[in-house]
């Protein structure tokens, strides 16, 4: 028995290291960034390495596929010949001939090995980095980061020559791993969330964030012949009238064809109150410039032109430069949170 012992040994072990490699592998695919920053930026050098692991993720799947077929190559050779001869004992007690034995011995020695092989050493801890991946990767990225370390130079040579080939395909392989969701996983998360009670929705935000992200200015611009504007000239006079008749602060203005020319807020001609100025066209100075946005634009990308520029009001305009009518921010801010009084109607 003792003369079987070290390949019985080696099965042990070389199962433990195949299944440390493919743990590695998948915890650092799996795991999230924004689990794992916050304890690399409170000093853990477990974290720090691990994001090192994540950022290199090509080096460390590298490792991990030659780690994986050494083991695999060397589990069989050194741990067959020792159960083949294990099971020889019982299977000579029977009436069978020395080469049946031979044959079902083997059989029987690598249909084990392939079990243990495919479960301990490949399913279990590949499962494992599913279910608890951060926890996973803190654990397992170090040593992994290590072995690469040792390994160098035939780590790095292994992964150039795969990046080579995909960049022969025009395929422009991926350092990092991808750690964060996409729009449609977060929005599935809340939706199963919302299923099953533990997230509740009542005001409708998260459904319209998700939703705004498909919207398009034209959803919601207004039209020239929808708003209301004020005529070329337009005075202070002019202002009051139209927020006593409609409660608007901002106001565009067009020019003689009704193309909008720039838009006041009701606070550039608050002060204006003599009885010149009130009669008078408002200064050129004190109207406000309409910047252009395209009619055809995600939503999100004319709040962001919007939000760097300043302006509250911006025009639609077609790919031909067209004006096809005008986009207000509280407009779109009511895509995200509903309803949105104007300050002058409260």
């Amino acid at each position: 028995m003792s003369e079987y012992l070290p390949g019985i040994l080696w099965l042990v072990v070389l199962l433990v290291v195949n299944a440390f490699f493919v743990g590695a592998e998948f915890a650092v695919i799996s795991a999230r960034r924004s689990q794992i920053e916050p304890r690399a930026e409170a000093g853990s050098k477990a974290a720090k390495t691990t994001l090192w692991a994540m950022e290199h993720a090509t080096l460390m799947l590298a490792t991990s596929q030659l780690g994986i077929t050494v083991c695999s190559l060397v589990i069989l050779n050194v741990s067959e010949p020792a159960i083949h001869h294990l099971l020889e004992i019982p299977l000579g007690l029977t009436s069978l001939s020395a080469e049946a034995i031979g044959v079902v011995a083997f059989v029987i020695a690598l249909v084990l090995v392939t079990f243990l092989h495919v479960v301990v050493g490949e399913m279990i801890p590949k499962n494992l980095s599913f279910s608890v991946p951060d926890r996973a990767a803190l654990l397992l990225a170090p040593p992994l980061v290590f072995v690469a370390t040792v390994f160098k130079p035939v780590i790095w040579s292994l992964n150039g020559i795969a990046n080579g080939v995909l960049r022969l395909f025009r395929v422009e392989p991926k350092d990092e791993a991808t750690s964060s969701y996409t729009l449609d996983e977060v929005a599935t998360i809340v939706k199963q969330s919302t299923r099953e009670g533990v997230l509740r929705d009542a005001s409708g935000t998260l459904t319209a964030a998700f939703e705004f992200t498909t919207r398009k200015v034209s959803d919601v611009e207004v039209t020239i012949d929808e708003m209301v504007r004020l005529e070329p000239g337009a005075t202070p006079a002019d202002v009051q009238r139209a927020v006593a008749a409609h409660g608007y602060s901002r106001y565009v203005l067009t020019d003689d064809e009704g193309e909008p020319t720039g838009y006041l807020h009701l606070k550039d001609v608050m002060d204006l109150t003599t009885p010149d100025a009130f009669d008078a066209p408002v200064p050129e100075k004190r109207i406000r410039r309409l910047g252009a946005v395209p009619h055809d634009a995600d939503l999100e990308d004319a709040l962001a032109s919007m939000r760097r520029s300043g302006a509250h009001v911006a025009r639609a305009v077609s790919t031909m430069g067209r004006t096809t009518g005008v986009l207000f921010l509280e407009d779109i801010i009511e895509e995200l949170v509903g309803q949105v009084d104007d300050a002058t109607t409260v």
